[in-house]
């Protein structure tokens, strides 16, 4: 069985447009750059010929691992979940019991996932703890830093 890849409405599309313009734009510039390189002679000692392959390479890697997970994504709409509970898409407010202070985070794809953003991954340590908590539940989560305690104050879809 084929693994799904969960991800946001907004994250699928972002993937779609890398996958877009890696296709569209980065491809045909990299064989451009390939073929000028090659009229420059032998390619043992060429530079550009070497940095164009290599760039190639990379290119044509991400647009096969773009392609493997846009066609294993299970786009979730969290604008049409609702409930108490925290699940995947959710915008969660939570307090953090040593500082007092309140973080929200949107629970996302591993693709979308940036913290400093808000955004976060379904497969970090305290996604999993969140899911299925609701709102006045706390959470106890491993650090680097040591544990954290939160506590769900507000679950969100939208």
């Amino acid at each position: 069985m084929v693994d799904k890849v969960p991800m946001t409405k907004l994250g699928f599309e972002r993937l779609e447009e890398e996958l877009k313009n890696l296709k569209g734009v980065e491809r045909p510039a990299v064989i451009k750059a390939i073929a000028a390189a090659r009229e420059h002679g032998d390619l043992s000692e060429n530079a550009e010929y070497s940095a164009a392959r290599e760039r190639q390479s990379f290119i044509e890697g991400r647009i096969q691992e773009l392609e493997d997970k846009i066609s294993r994504a299970d786009v979730i709409d969290a604008s049409k979940l609702e409930g108490n509970t925290v699940k995947f898409g959710a915008t969660v407010t939570l307090l953090d019991d040593d500082t007092e202070e309140k973080v929200v985070y949107q629970i996302v794809g591993e693709d979308e996932a940036d913290i400093k953003r808000g955004f976060l991954s379904i497969t970090s340590p305290l996604a999993r703890a969140l899911i299925n908590k609701a709102v006045k539940d706390t959470v106890e989560v491993s650090t680097p830093k040591g544990s954290k305690t939160y506590e769900v104050v507000k679950v969100v879809y939208k």
